[in-house]
This record gives C-alpha cells, structure tokens and sequence, in this order.
C-alpha cells in the first residue's frame, strides 16, 4: 500500500449535504466521492450515524484502490475549539457525542470547522496561494471568515474566530428612534435574500437561486434585493479588511461565487469601505477549489504536516 500519509478521508457536513471523498493529501484532488442529504432535522445522532457510514464506504474504496489513510476530518458549521471540541449547536447537536471517537475506529479523526477547513483548501491548493496573510468569506446559508497566516488557519483562543453575521447589529433610527436588531444573515445570506424576494413581491420563493434566476431575466424586485442584500454584507466585509490588513480576500459559498450583479457590487461595496487608501485595490478573488474546499480542508485538517 502507499504510504499512510498521503491520503485522508474528507467529510463537509452542510445543511443540505453530507459530501466527502478520499483526497490526496499531496495535489488536493478527491480520488472518490460520496454524497448524501444531511436532513438536519432528525437530530445529531443520525447526522452523525450518516457521516460514519460514508466514512466507512471511503475507507472501502480507498482500500480497493490500495490507499492507506492517514485520518478521517469531518467539517461542521459549528464553533469548534482548537482540539476538535463541538461548542455549539447549529443545525443539529453534536456536543455531547462521541463523534472523533466513533469515527477513530476508521483512522484517526479530527472535527475541524467547515470554515477553517475551506480557507485551509484555498491556502494549500488555492486562491490563497502566494498570500502570507489572507482573508477566506463563505457567502451561502450563512456568512463565515476565517484568517489564514502563513498558510495556517487562525482559529482564535478559543477556536470562535469564524463568525461575523450572526450577531445582532443594533442601530438606532436618528429620524424616528426605532431600534433595528436584525442579523447580517437576515439580509446578506441565501435564506434572507429569499425572504426578502418573497415579501417584495408576494410569491413564495424556495431560496436564494430562485432569486438569482428572476434577476438574470430582468426582474427588478430581485435586483433590487441581491443589490441591498450586496451592499449591507459589503460594509461589513470592509470593515473586517480594515481590521484584519489581509494581503488579499477570497470569496467562496455558493452564492460568493455567483456573480452578476450581487458580485459585481460586493466587490464594490467593499472597496468603498476600506478607509486607507492603498489598500482599497486589494485583490479580492474567487475561491478556485469551489464546493470542493470543504472536502479537501477536512482532509487537510485530519492529516496537518
């Protein structure tokens, strides 16, 4: 067999999928794949009874191939501290569960945060290639970050070093007074852009691409909605430069990478929120490795050299 540590098991645990595959360690590409529905709704025991059945059939197949795996890395959208602890329950619950155990019956495994996995894709294999300091955006059913130095992802004292849209913003109304509490990913996220299309024009949308079709045909209330929905994430995507000083930023998340009009003026909103001005033309790219990053970063993250 080939050697143990050039090979590991990937698995991206999403809200709509579970998707792994057997990665090669050395050129990032997946060798086998598997996919599932993640189902959230049935509760972390058969979220995670899934992912160790599609960890199983990737170590079959690695060994038909004659792989030897190195280690099983399994990204969460959730808070997970650097030593691989769940500290949160997004979605679905995996605190008080024995998942890095269950799954070390495989190979050795790491629990790794979706985010901190993909920026460690596109840092190895990458749009961050090159880069001593970058900034990695996931733009999908939430909005996360994380900083990438010297090709390692920062996860911050405690590993929470990854969220900016899920807290309240609060503003005050000068005109009226009223106070505004809503989350950046009440506006700026897939399942808030459908919301707001579905208010504004008074049809039921299913998500996010919905919106993005009726704005490819010219529908302006769409246009409207990923053009606000741009400009709020923008600013604050600005403001995160300013604080961090990043070499350049990657976008990545399905609705990072799509473009059209909601790129076209992310890009610039973020731009305009930069304060210093030789920065401001900071390169600001799209994630090469796509939906793939959260494979290859589990992977990554099972088997660190």
């Amino acid at each position: 067999m080939k050697s143990a540590a050039t090979h590991a098991i990937g698995i991206d645990v999403g809200g709509t999928k579970i998707a792994g595959g057997v990665v090669d360690l050395a050129a990032g590409t997946i060798l086998a794949r598997r996919h599932r529905p993640t189902l959230p709704r049935r509760g972390g025991g058969a979220v995670l009874d899934d992912v160790l059945h599609q960890a199983g059939e990737l170590a079959a197949e690695a060994k038909g191939l004659g792989l030897a795996i190195a280690g099983v890395g399994v990204g969460l959208p959730q808070l997970v501290t650097p030593d691989g602890r769940v500290r949160s329950d997004h979605l679905f619950d995996w605190r008080e569960l024995p998942a890095a155990r269950l799954l070390g019956a495989i190979a050795p495994a790491r629990l790794e945060s979706d985010v901190r996995a993909a920026a460690w894709a596109e840092a190895r294999f990458g749009a961050g290639r090159g880069y001593d300091i970058f900034c990695y955006v996931t733009i999908g059913t939430g909005v996360s970050y994380c900083l990438v130095v010297n090709g390692r992802p920062f996860a911050g004292a405690r590993g929470y070093a990854i969220h900016f849209g899920s807290a309240p913003q609060w503003t005050r109304c000068r005109a009226c007074g009223a106070v505004h509490t809503a989350t950046l990913e009440e506006g700026a996220a897939g399942p808030g852009i459908a919301a707001a299309y579905s208010t504004r024009c008074k049809r039921q949308v299913t998500g996010a691409e919905d919106v993005f079709a009726a704005a490819a045909a010219g529908d302006q209330d769409a246009l409207s909605v990923l053009a606000d929905a741009a400009a709020e994430l923008g600013a604050v995507i600005g403001q995160m430069m300013n604080m961090l000083d990043p070499d350049a930023l990657v976008i990545g998340g399905g609705l990072g990478l799509a473009g059209g009009i909601y790129g076209r003026r992310l890009i610039a909103e973020i731009r305009d929120h930069v304060f210093a001005p030789d920065a401001r033309d900071l390169p600001v790219l799209p994630a090469v490795l796509g939906l793939e990053a959260g494979i290859v970063g589990a992977a990554l993250a099972a088997a660190p050299s």
